[in-house]
């Protein structure tokens, strides 16, 4: 009981990027510029996407969802980073606190895994049965899809944040780290790890390589179907809408695999504190950007929005 009690009391701090003020302010300006850029990109796809009736297909409806899940995945770490930035890494998070960021950074993720698999299924549809499209990916169907990713990565996200805060910490209050991550926080438990460790690895291949396996899949057979494409134009239009996804889902994908499927034995706070940036603030900004890039329907939608002020 003494001992929980002294676990809740606890309140967790940042190490900061560096003992510089000046570079502090500098990496504060940096985050707050990409955080701003990552608002507006995503905020931008998702408005464009629900104003245009021509945008109002299954593939436009889970991008929507991506863009709004991006915005809510930075938010959740953002605001805290920024303040423990401009403090030099004094701003105190409770274990509550650190426990609900961890859970909605988990949460939100994780349905972002699992929504990259869905549009990649949407894909395969679109381009393997191009005829039965409607009828497959029908809107209830489309519904089901999206509340099913939030399901899993509630699933996903609750008991791994109970498991993490059911541990022991101690006088070590010093993530490092920018935002609660799981690897990061578990360092600091003074009890043994190691079936945490396990588990985490062991979810975290579960729910990484069932979505890859799922994308994996579905672009070997729409290879197969592109390929049999007699026309140029064809063979353009179905890589343009497939390429900006692949691009996306390697960022995504590569970025979460190094941080919670690299061996413990190899962990290193400052490279994984690196990482973390290119998923959590980078990735965001590229999402908005490889999209309306490589979609001409995208940029002709958006287009036509600026041409109206």
């Amino acid at each position: 009981m003494e001992e929980i009690n002294k676990t809740a009391k606890i309140q967790f701090f940042f190490r900061p990027f560096s003992a510089d003020p000046k570079v502090q302010v500098v990496i504060f300006v940096a985050f707050l510029v990409m955080y701003l850029t990552s608002l507006g990109g995503n905020a931008i796809i998702a408005v464009i996407v629900k104003i245009n009736h021509s945008l109002h297909t299954p593939m436009y409806f889970f991008l929507a969802n991506l863009a709004v899940l991006e915005i809510f995945y930075t938010s959740s770490i953002t605001p805290l980073a920024l303040a423990n930035l401009l403090s030099m890494g004094k701003t105190p998070v409770s274990i509550t606190g650190c426990g609900t960021q961890m859970f909605f950074f988990v949460f939100l993720g994780g349905v972002d895994c699992v929504l990259l698999a869905v549009m990649a299924y949407d894909r395969f549809i679109a381009i393997c049965y191009p005829l039965r499209y409607t009828l497959i990916m029908s809107w209830p169907l489309c519904v089901e899809l999206m509340v099913g990713s939030l399901v899993l990565g509630f699933l996903l996200s609750l008991p791994l944040t109970i498991l993490i805060f059911h541990l022991p910490f101690c006088n070590n209050s010093e993530i490092y780290h920018f935002y609660c991550d799981m690897p990061a926080v578990m360092r600091l438990a003074c009890a043994d790890t190691h079936v945490h460790q396990t588990a985490l690895y062991i979810i975290s291949f579960i729910v990484l390589s069932i979505p890859l396996s799922v994308i994996s899949i579905s672009y070997v057979f729409i290879v197969v179907a592109i390929l049999q494409i007699q026309s140029a134009e064809g063979h353009h239009r179905a890589f343009s809408t497939c390429s900006s996804h692949i691009l996306v889902v390697l960022l995504q994908y590569g970025c979460t695999s190094f941080i919670y499927l690299s061996p413990s034995s190899s962990y290193s706070p400052e490279m994984d504190r690196a990482v973390s940036v290119v998923y959590t603030f980078i990735t965001p900004i590229l999402n908005p950007l490889i999209y309306s890039m490589r979609n001409k329907e995208l940029k002709d939608a958006l287009r036509r929005a600026l041409s109206k002020f």
